[in-house]
């Protein structure tokens, strides 16, 4: 059978720079302080990772001084919590049933933002859990394609689709730490690639536009921003070591 995303691993300049965030990360879990250590900076990452994502989305970087709970930021704390350090339950459940999986990143981004009944539950527009069938069996198996594209699909899918109407970026972002973890890209979740995103947020952002065109440019700038994000998340887990390790 055709795979389906063979097509978006073959844009120009993909390839390349999916080999040089996969080489990225495995420096970073190759540094000398996470060959014991990782579950420090893993905790570190993931906290990094939930503020930027909190950021995207329209909340705060830290809580306020009052300590009141954001509910974004809550949110986001609460997905990246439960992908911390990579062999959790929920990258389980991924692995055994992805749309549970999916159902859960939801629940958690969302608990503070919407009702309980519709937490984990896709909108009911025509065609929505259709194509989120479609992606989780594509991302779970349905591809051959490298890691850092699965996980761009997943990212831009997610984000394009906006299957729960809340809460969706910090969902998305989660979706792509998942799957970066699930598939032995960055097994700890030491990368932190949304201080990148959120860095660059502008470009974030019409690369998110341009991935929702469809079109082959749009589709092509939207896999570089996300491996470019991967690669320089790398970055920042080797700071984060090299901060730990004194």
């Amino acid at each position: 059978m055709t795979d389906p995303l063979a097509p978006l691993a073959a844009l120009p300049g993909v390839a390349e720079a999916g080999e040089e965030a996969r080489d990225a990360l495995g420096r970073a879990h190759r540094h000398r302080f996470n060959l014991r250590g990782w579950p420090t900076t893993a905790a570190e990452a993931a906290l990094r990772a939930a503020r930027a994502s909190s950021v995207l989305d329209g909340g705060p970087l830290h809580f306020s001084d009052s300590g009141e709970p954001d509910p974004v930021l809550a949110g986001a704390l609460r997905v990246n919590e439960a992908l911390e350090g990579g062999a959790t339950a929920l990258v389980d459940v991924w692995q055994r049933a992805p749309l549970q999986a999916l159902a859960r990143l939801h629940a958690l981004a969302a608990s503070d933002l919407t009702d309980d009944e519709h937490l984990g539950r896709p909108r009911t527009d025509p065609g929505v859990g259709r194509r989120l069938e479609l992606l989780t069996g594509i991302l779970t198996g349905g591809s051959r394609v490298p890691a850092p594209v699965l996980a761009a699909v997943a990212h831009g899918e997610v984000l394009t689709l906006a299957p729960f109407g809340t809460a969706d970026g910090v969902v998305a972002r989660g979706l792509a730490r998942l799957v970066t973890i699930a598939s032995g890209l960055d097994p700890h979740g030491l990368g932190v690639p949304e201080v990148y995103w959120m860095r660059q947020s502008g470009d974030y952002r019409a690369a998110a536009r341009g991935f929702a065109s469809g079109t082959p440019d749009g589709l092509t700038a939207w896999v570089l921003l996300h491996c470019r994000g991967l690669h320089a998340g790398a970055r920042e887990a080797l700071q984060i070591a090299q901060g730990a390790a004194g």
